[in-house]
């Protein structure tokens, strides 16, 4: 089963028992961001000097990229500057909801609704079936503790999570500093591509991008 790497970030936020996100804004910045990093790996779009652009508007074969590529696409046209950081901030509850709905349309977590205090409607989403989870773990496990060489793929996830300070999502048994050295090290994308290293360099200043705002943002609010 290919999961992408939006859906693999939401599965690491979501809490297995109560399905409750952890980290839940942070986490949703990243999710927009690891679809953009996987529509570059597939050659749809390039991210260079902090903007967004579409070169190959062809369908990559997976309904959810192909969602968000229809997105970015019809987003882009037309603007002089489309900035990652501004798509990343307008998208990142879409790219949620987008990703949470394939992993339930593929049975890999459920939907229970509540009402939060009676009043307010709450929807979670625990795991259903943890077999693709625990092979991601297991990925993670072996590049950042074990020392085994990432692919590109799995090198753009962790540049991400490590972008975005989200180590706890990926080891939450472990202090940030048992991972952190390791995860700046293949963030730095010594075994990925010039255009995987653009692309990631890329999407992390976008992150630290929309968190400075939001800081400021609630600081003069």
């Amino acid at each position: 089963m290919f999961v992408t790497l939006g859906e693999e970030i939401m599965l690491l936020s979501l809490d297995d028992g109560s399905g409750k996100a952890r980290e839940r804004m942070t986490a949703g910045w990243v999710v927009a961001g690891a679809f953009l990093l996987d529509l570059a790996l597939a050659g749809r779009i390039t991210a260079e000097d902090g903007r967004l652009r579409v070169v190959d508007a062809a369908p990559t074969g997976v309904p959810l990229l192909d969602g968000r590529l229809a997105a970015v696409a019809a987003w882009t046209e037309g603007r002089r500057t489309a900035k990652v950081a501004a798509w990343v901030t307008k998208d990142q509850s879409t790219a949620v909801r987008a990703a949470i709905d394939s992993l339930r349309e593929r049975g890999l977590v459920t939907e229970e609704r509540h009402r939060l205090l009676g009043l307010f409607p709450v929807r979670r989403y625990p795991e259903a079936d943890g077999s693709v989870e625990r092979e991601l773990r297991a990925r993670l496990t072996a590049a950042v503790l074990d020392g085994a060489e990432p692919d590109e793929r799995t090198t753009g996830l962790i540049a991400l999570l490590h972008g975005a300070r989200l180590h706890r999502l990926a080891f939450p048994d472990l202090r940030r500093r048992q991972v952190e050295p390791r995860m700046a090290a293949i963030a730095e994308g010594q075994w990925a591509g010039e255009a995987v290293r653009q692309a990631i360099r890329t999407m992390q200043a976008a992150m630290v991008a929309v968190a400075t705002t939001t800081a400021i943002a609630a600081s003069s609010g």
